[in-house]
């Protein structure tokens, strides 16, 4: 056992080419009496085997098997030990510097030195040092085989030096250190052990190159031998050794040797050998097929094509190689092919491998491709490494130099205006039927149709087609059944292949990132065999990045043509099943529900048309283009909007028009309403986002402005004049009348918009124009809606602009007289009235009209929008009859508490009497009213029967909005939308008249509204906007209404209110015990914002009042209003007014805190409790802050003192309260500390230290002193 332990190891280090001898070792020439040795072994082995042979017959099988693997093992034992003994033999010390090193030299010196050592550096890691051991060891190798065939009696240095001699290898002509060196290659080679393999197949190819004395045919015998495969091997040693011939093979292919031997001798055999030894090789093992031809592709680059004939293509094995290749799927014997006919244009020695006669063609017909799958099904073996077959496949398929010309073309054309029928080069053309093919029969029906292995395989070939292809094959390439597969894959995240689209579809987008031809191709493709929804079903927002990177105009326009096309093209439809039957995913069909909400209930095909329309508005979302540029785009997408949503041929699907010189085309099948509808609504949008980004409008230098919307109408009116050509929807006579009187008052204002120029008045009308526009687009989209609308629009566009002459001319349309309205109450009305039916583009040109006008808008019409906000969204159930003539505002708009009403649902505590206070403690709108400019004997009684009308009518539109929704929303959200879209119209209106007295009729009405629970019941959104409003609008606005109109009594009763509202308790019914936390906590958070309300309300009142600057005997009310605050604060356990809010009040209002300051001092001494008492210390600090400063200025000093010197009496009086009536808690103790120390502070300041002494009684003193210790020291005792 342990011999044999011992030659195993022995055996491994030669197999793996170890080279760690001892370092003073060298190899010497072997004895004659070691030589007798090595031969009797070798006699003993072979009477082994003779042995061995002559008994096989009497022996059993698997004893004879046992034998012959003894034999070998023996064999091979024997080998290695001869090596090892060569090791051993006594060294020659050399003379000089290299005496360390181990060398191989005769024994008469006459070679020279051959060191050893360099196979340990021929396995080091570092390429560098496996160069420098391979130049090292060839150099040296060279110059002993030189000095080797200058001997003449090289017999004798044969007999005394051959290391390894034992039988015929073939390198008799070679020295011992090189046929050792040789040998030792060989076997390092197979070694696995980090780089020996590299290093030594180095080695062996510059050895072979360099010293011609060692023959190919002996190298080949050699590698067989010494790397032959045993039964006894196990699987790693196997492919070790494999592998091993595989790299000897490839230092023979690149040592150039095969090329010599042929223009040496042109009828050699050895390169059909070797191709007969290395075809062999590749066949024992699938993962050897590759490397081996990569190494016969090697040699067929270096030899001459005349020499492939005979020696490659007529070697040993080559034939049936080719011959089997197609049935077993051998996609490297095709590769071979291919390069073979690359080089030599033969045909015909290939068998079915290649087409007879070969042509790209019909290399890429559908047969031939067919024929073929099985090898390019097993390419996939190499993964994930693509297979070398492949790009070579694509080089044929699109080839550079035809390419690089077409697409260049191809770019510049598609860039410019489209031109139809554009004629392809018949080069391009052919190209394009074979990228077909290749696509259809490879890609499609072979790859995406088997394994996931060969599905990534399908990716990875299209990554290798990306560089080099045309725009104009994208189409192709991205067919229905290759985006459908991407699909699938990326909508379901915990696929196999999920990884592998991923990184297909990142290095897609980073191939169209810089070309818009490319992107529009690309998301055409993608959203076509989609139907509209890659985005939508593979969860990303891949075709939307792809939208928003078009930065120029050409670009856009191509993209905008190609949506077009799209929509147009009819043909995908029939070639694609509307159930996406190409996929079985079930995620494909993710998010089309959700979808089909926003364009109604449509099929796939319109579901893609949908999208279209949608797109190309949104693609000048992120454009940044000049104004120019921008508005040819806007002119483009508007045209198909317009032709597509409201038009339709009435002959055929195209219809010319001379006057625009355009042709317009249509769908072969009729546009579905749904799909009209859309247009039209992209079409507001378009309009209502131009309006919003257009530049002045300037007629400088006689050029005409780019005006979208006179634009629309100009080309609106051209094609509802041809008559081929009609609206796509039916119109009544009235509606006819109605559209033809917005074209006709549109046309009108645009031309005063043009005398009117950059003014105030041009701004106006541009609004008026634009709202017109829109509401032309909605009596298309719902006729028999607007009539009334439309017309007093109109009537108000007259008012406003018109010539005396058309005033008097005006007929039915006449306004004029005692009971006619006024012009702004009308326009108000009709803006109120189309609001709660209008889309988001109407309300942008409804609001951009109020704007304009909110200015001149009356007491009346502010009062209508006020009343809208103010309206219950849970109406009274016990309304009496007479309630109509009620002048109680709260009672007309039912504003009454119901016992019944669940608490949580209010929001409100408090019972009937607190309730109806809440809804007017922070208004007093009615004294406010009265007292505005305009006397109005309506502002906030009880409504008219006008008013009462126009309310029920803006009503009645909201319930019809209701109904007009299949299965819509609730009433009482419709009336909380249409109160959203008045408080937008109020936000423009308080911003546009900052500083008005119309800003507090607003401003109370608006409080009201959100202190009343009916108002803002159910919808936190409308509470939450109403408070934005106030604190955006009123209380964070610098500018105050000052006007003298307002009475100071006016802001006395809302600022009476307020206060009131502020200290009101959080009080709880009986049945609030039984409410869940969650509505309790929703409660307490209402009345935590309705006492911020009425605390901000407050600052900003006394803001306007001090803003007026009023003597004190005019603010005496406003003194007594916060002086019963401050009672009820020290008096009543049941106030809630908070310290902090009086404290806010005092540092914002230093003349209130002045005249209250006594009564602060007096009444804090007299609080009833310590916390009321501690707490009130913080209020007179902060009177002190304001007139007693402690660095304050000679100018002040008197004053402070004077003021401080009134009040000692009554500070003494608070003092000797604190010190009589110390807290016992130890928190209140310390703020009394506190206090009385900055009281303390001030006093010595201002040097009213003995007057404020003689103020306190002897009591007084003992107990300050006990009381408070060294605060009270420091005043006796000032330093």
């Amino acid at each position: 056992m342990g011999f044999k332990k011992r030659s195993t190891k022995s055996e491994e280090e030669v197999l793996e080419g170890q080279t760690d001898l001892a370092a003073d070792n060298t190899v010497s020439a072997p004895s004659s009496k070691k030589i007798k040795m090595d031969g009797k072994k070798d006699a003993d082995m072979g009477d082994g085997v003779a042995s061995s042979s002559s008994v096989a017959n009497s022996v059993k099988p698997m004893e004879r098997k046992k034998k012959r693997k003894q034999v070998d093992k023996e064999r091979r034992r024997s080998v290695l030990e001869n090596e090892e003994s060569q090791l051993k033999q006594p060294i020659i010390e050399p003379k000089g510097k290299d005496a360390t090193e181990p060398v191989a030299a005769s024994s008469s010196s006459s070679l020279p030195e051959f060191h050893i050592s360099v196979f340990k550096d021929l396995a080091s890691a570092d390429s560098s040092v496996r160069e420098a051991a391979v130049e090292t060891m060839v150099t040296e190798l060279q110059e002993v085989q030189k000095a080797y065939d200058r001997l003449e009696n090289k017999d004798l240095v044969e007999g005394g030096l051959k290391l390894e001699a034992q039988k015929d290898d073939g390198l008799n002509n070679c020295a011992s250190s090189l046929g050792y060196a040789v040998r030792r290659l060989i076997r390092g080679v197979s070694s696995s052990r980090e780089c020996v393999r590299q290093g030594f197949a180095l080695g062996l190819t510059a050895l072979v190159a360099a010293i011609p004395s060692i023959k190919v045919d002996s190298l080949l015998k050699l590698i067989v031998d010494l790397l032959e495969v045993s039964s006894s091997m196990k699987g790693q040693e196997v492919r070790d050794c494999l592998l091993g011939r595989l790299f000897a093979y490839g230092a023979i292919a690149r040592s150039d040797r095969l090329t010599k031997e042929w223009l040496s001798d042109k009828n050699t055999l050895l390169i059909k050998e070797f191709m007969s030894a290395i075809i062999s090789l590749a066949s024992k093992k699938r993962y050897l097929q590759e490397p081996s031809v990569s190494i016969i592709l090697e040699i067929i680059e270096k030899l001459p094509a005349e020499a492939l004939l005979d020696h490659i293509l007529e070697a040993p094995g080559v034939p049936q190689w080719f011959e089997e290749a197609i049935d077993v799927g051998n996609p490297d014997a095709l590769l071979l092919a291919l390069k073979i006919h690359e080089k030599t244009s033969i045909d015909s020695k290939f068998g079915k491998l290649l087409p007879n006669p070969f042509s790209p063609s019909k290399l890429f017909s559908a047969d031939y491709l067919s024929s073929i799958s099985n090898c390019l099904k097993e390419s996939t073996f190499c993964q994930p490494r693509v297979h070398s077959l492949w790009p070579v496949l694509v080089n044929i398929l699109l080839p550079d130099t035809i390419l690089q010309a077409e697409d260049a073309v191809s770019a510049s054309n598609s860039l410019k205006k489209h031109k139809k029928g554009r004629k392809s080069s018949s080069s391009e053309e052919e190209i394009a039927n074979n990228v077909q093919s290749f696509c259809d029969a490879v890609i499609e029906r072979s790859l995406l149709l088997s394994s996931h292995d060969r599905k990534h395989l399908a990716f990875d070939v299209l990554l290798l087609l990306l560089p080099r292809l045309l725009s104009s094959f994208i189409p192709i390439v991205f067919s229905s059944k290759v985006v459908q597969c991407l699909i699938d894959i990326l909508s379901t995240k915990d696929s196999w292949l999920y990884k592998v689209a991923q990184h297909f579809l990142n290095e897609l987008l980073d191939w169209v990132r810089n070309d818009d031809v490319r992107r529009v191709a690309v998301i055409v493709a993608f959203q076509k065999h989609s139907n509209g929804k890659f985005d939508c079903i593979t969860k990303t927002k891949t075709v939307k990045d792809l939208m928003a990177e078009f930065k120029t105009e050409a670009g856009c326009m191509l993209f905008v043509q190609n949506l077009i096309n799209l929509f147009l093209d009819e043909a995908h439809a029939s070639e694609e099943p509307s159930d996406q039957s190409q996929t079985t995913d079930e995620n494909s069909e993710i998010g089309s529900i959700e979808d089909k909400d926003s364009i109604g209930i449509m099929g796939n095909a319109d579901f893609l048309k949908g999208w279209v329309i949608e797109s190309l508005p949104s693609v000048l979302k992120h454009l940044k283009l000049d104004p120019e540029a921008k508005f040819r785009v806007q002119k483009e997408i508007l045209k198909f909007l317009s032709v597509q949503g409201l038009f339709s041929a009435s002959l055929g699907n195209e219809v010319t028009s001379f006057e625009l010189q355009e042709k317009f085309r249509w769908p072969k099948a009729t546009t579905s309403t749904a799909l009209c509808k859309m247009c039209i609504e992209q079409l507001q949008s378009l309009l209502a986002n131009a309006q919003k980004v257009e530049e002045p409008r300037s007629l400088a230098n006689g050029l005409e402005p780019n005006d979208l919307g006179s634009y629309f109408m100009r080309f609106f009116s051209t094609l509802r004049n041809i008559p081929s050509v009609s609206l796509f929807r039916t119109l009544s006579d009235d509606d006819k009348e109605l559209v033809t009187k917005l074209l006709e008052m549109e046309s009108k204002l645009y031309k005063e918009e043009r005398n009117f120029r950059l003014s105030n008045d041009a701004n106006k009308v541009h609004a008026l124009r634009y709202l017109l526009i829109l509401l032309l687009l909605q009596v298309l989209l719902r006729p028999g809606e607007f009539c009334d609308a439309a017309s007093e629009l109109t009537i108000c566009c007259k008012k406003v602009f018109a010539a005396p002459d058309d005033l008097n001319s005006s007929g039915e349309d006449e306004l004029d007289g005692d009971a006619a309205p006024e012009l702004m109450d009308v326009l108000v009305d009709t803006l109120l009235f189309l609001l709660p039916q209008s889309s988001a583009p109407m309300r942008t040109a409804i609001e951009q009209v109020f704007r304009y006008f909110c200015g001149d808008v009356t007491d009346d019409g502010l009062m209508r929008m006020l009343r809208i906000i103010k309206k219950d969204l849970k109406p009274a159930r016990h309304q009496e009859a007479g309630s109509e003539d009620d002048d109680d505002d709260d009672d007309l708009l039912g504003i009454e508490e119901d016992e019944d009403m669940d608490e949580a649902e209010t929001g409100e505590t408090a019972d009937s009497d607190e309730q109806s206070e809440d809804s007017e403690a922070v208004v007093g709108s009615e004294g406010a009213d009265k007292d505005l400019p305009e006397d109005s004997d309506e502002s906030d009684g009880g409504m008219d029967d006008d008013a009462m009308f126009r309310m029920d009518t803006y009503l009645a539109q909201i319930f019809k909005e209701k109904k007009n929704q299949a299965g819509g929303e609730t009433a009482q959200s419709q009336l909380v939308l249409f109160k959203l879209r008045v408080l937008s119209l109020l936000e423009i209106y308080l911003h546009e008249n900052r500083g008005k007295p119309q800003v507090l009729t607003v401003f109370s009405n608006l409080a009201q509204a959100f202190v009343n629970p009916h108002t803002t019941e159910g919808s936190e959104q409308l509470g939450q906007r109403i408070w934005g409003i106030l604190q955006r609008k009123v209380f964070k606005e610098k500018k105050l209404p000052k006007d003298e109109s307002i009475l100071l009594s006016t802001l006395e009763t809302l600022l009476e209110k307020n206060l009131k509202l502020a200290s009101k308790p959080f009080k709880r019914k009986k049945s609030a015990s039984s409410l869940s936390k969650k509505k309790l906590t929703a409660s307490l958070t209402r009345y935590k914002m309705i006492v911020s309300l009425a605390q901000n309300s407050t600052y900003w009142i006394l803001k306007i009042i001090e803003a007026r600057n009023l003597s004190d005997s005019e603010l005496q009310g406003v003194f007594d209003l916060l002086q019963a605050v401050l009672e009820g604060y020290f008096d009543s356990k049941k106030s809630q007014i908070k310290s902090g809010f009086l404290k806010e009040i005092f540092r914002r209002n230093p003349r209130i805190s002045h005249q209250l300051f006594g009564f602060l001092l007096e009444n804090c001494g007299n609080a009833k409790s310590d916390f009321r008492r501690v707490e009130a210390l913080d209020l007179v600090i902060e009177v002190f802050k304001s007139h007693v400063p402690i660095n304050s200025n000679e100018s002040n000093r008197d004053v402070s003192k004077k003021f401080l010197k009134s009040h000692l009496q009554s500070l003494g009086h608070l003092i000797e309260t604190l010190v009589t009536k110390m807290p016992e808690k130890k928190s209140r103790k310390t703020e009394v500390h506190k206090c009385c120390d900055k009281i303390f502070q001030m006093i010595t300041t201002l040097d009213l230290t003995k007057a404020f002494l003689k103020c306190l009684e002897p009591g007084t003193l003992s107990a300050c002193e006990s009381q408070l210790g060294p605060v009270f020291l420091k005043l006796k005792k000032p330093k």
